[in-house]
């Protein structure tokens, strides 16, 4: 069994790799067949995913090691696109892991020749960067690793393949994935955004004055204390991210949890931590308005400080990006949730606010969350979502994401038709009074 947490420091290539191709079998983001992985190590020798070998059960002791001087280590053929895996090493030594899939969203956009718009996410373009494009050529050839490789000397470190997928390069396997994943859900965001509107993206100026929006930090405490019922909320807060991003519903780049401690304290993920691989000492501990000592916390812990104080009733929340939820996000069309009984009690009305308005000096955001009205859509950017106990407001989530996805999906069958008022009188008069 691999170890689920990715460390590139501590772990072996080839177990790097076994665990990253699950996870990108497991969201559905490759086929049994398809894909392939590669790290390029210190003595320069390449580890990548073997020939032929079931993705969804691949094993360490299945990656071949190809030597530096050509000689094959291991009990499998390396995968047959190999040839442009060595060719962007030798072109670009500063990337030491490459991905290659055909995710669905971003094949869609191979077979209609074009790329996806990283600015319909306001951290994607910094993520991924600018997207190159290599023209077909046959899979496993050297025409096709030479064509590659000039999209990377470009500068690109993600690149659409015609008629074929993507294949991205990072500094070590956790920057590769990270990337590979922010692409495909840009290019989701985008692809359902079209089902329900039409994509609304950010200008490279909206984007840097985002991005340079940093929050002083919060002082630090003298003295941390890590009782019995700290840990375990900080066990409760890995488990929430860790299924989330199982589920699609959080992405390694982005996504913040947090849930109340004693009072008014309470904890909350860091920043620049890859969601996949959280860990329990990761979480910082915000007490009495001040932060766990040598950690950062999320970018947005103002948000969540000020949304307890004035809620009591709250006790976490979630900020993420889900695809069909971003759907609406990126369109700022409305999310309607009065498809089935079940959503609209739960959710109710889910505001769209303005892109960046939640680090903004006075956030309507604390205002607009109640019991009642648990979420907000923030174009751009991210849904929040919050509730009692964390496991609720993961629930809460999870509805939102099935509403959104159901009405992203009637899109090509006809309009949709809402709950009428009558009816909404009728579930308010039995479930909420």
């Amino acid at each position: 069994m691999v170890n689920e947490i990715l460390n590139p420091h501590l772990m072996h290539p080839r177990d790097q790799i076994a665990l990253t191709m699950g996870r990108i079998y497991r969201r559905g983001l490759t086929t049994t067949s398809g894909g392939n992985i590669s790290i390029m190590d210190e003595n320069g020798d390449i580890w990548i995913s073997p020939s032929a070998v079931d993705k969804g059960r691949l094993q360490p002791s299945d990656i071949v090691c190809v030597k530096k001087d050509g000689t094959i280590e291991g009990r499998h053929k390396p995968s047959s696109e190999f040839p442009f895996h060595r060719a962007i090493y030798e072109i670009r030594p500063d990337i030491k892991s490459i991905i290659h899939a055909h995710p669905p969203a971003l094949v869609s956009f191979s077979i209609v020749r074009t790329i996806p718009n990283t600015n319909i996410i306001s951290q994607a373009k910094r993520v991924c960067g600018p997207v190159g494009y290599a023209p077909y050529e046959l899979p496993g050839s050297a025409a096709l690793g030479a064509k590659i490789a000039s999209e990377f000397t470009k500068g690109y470190n993600s690149v659409i393949m015609e008629n074929h997928g993507t294949v991205v390069g990072g500094f070590d396997l956790l920057d590769t994935f990270q990337r590979f994943e922010t692409l495909e859900f840009c290019a989701r965001a985008i692809l359902y955004g079209k089902s329900v509107g039409e994509p609304k993206f950010l200008s490279d100026e909206q984007i840097e004055a985002f991005e340079n929006q940093i929050p002083a930090q919060l002082p630090e405490m003298d003295v941390v204390a890590y009782p019995p019922d700290e840990r375990e909320k900080r066990t409760e807060i890995v488990d929430i991210v860790k299924r989330a991003c199982t589920q699609g519903l959080m992405i390694s780049s982005y996504g913040t949890v947090s849930t109340r401690w004693r009072g008014n304290d309470f904890l909350i993920t860091p920043t620049d931590v890859p969601r996949w691989d959280l860990k329990i000492e990761d979480i910082v501990q915000i007490k009495d308005g001040k932060r766990e000592p040598g950690k950062v916390p999320s970018r947005t812990t103002y948000l969540h400080q000020e949304i307890y104080r004035k809620h009591p009733e709250i006790n976490s929340i979630i900020l993420t990006q889900s695809p069909y939820l971003m759907a609406f996000g990126v369109t700022g069309s409305t999310f309607n949730v009065r498809t089935i009984p079940e959503s609209w009690i739960f959710l109710q009305d889910v505001s769209s606010l303005e892109f960046g308005s939640h680090f903004a000096d006075q956030s309507t955001i604390p205002d607009l969350v109640a019991k009642n009205n648990p979420a907000v859509i923030i174009q751009n950017t991210c849904v929040l979502v919050t509730g009692d106990q964390l496991l609720q407001t993961f629930d809460y989530l999870e509805v939102a994401e099935f509403s959104a996805k159901s009405l992203v999906l009637c899109a090509p069958i006809g309009n949709m038709v809402p709950i009428s008022n009558e009816q909404v009188e009728q579930l308010r008069e039995k479930f909420l009074k």
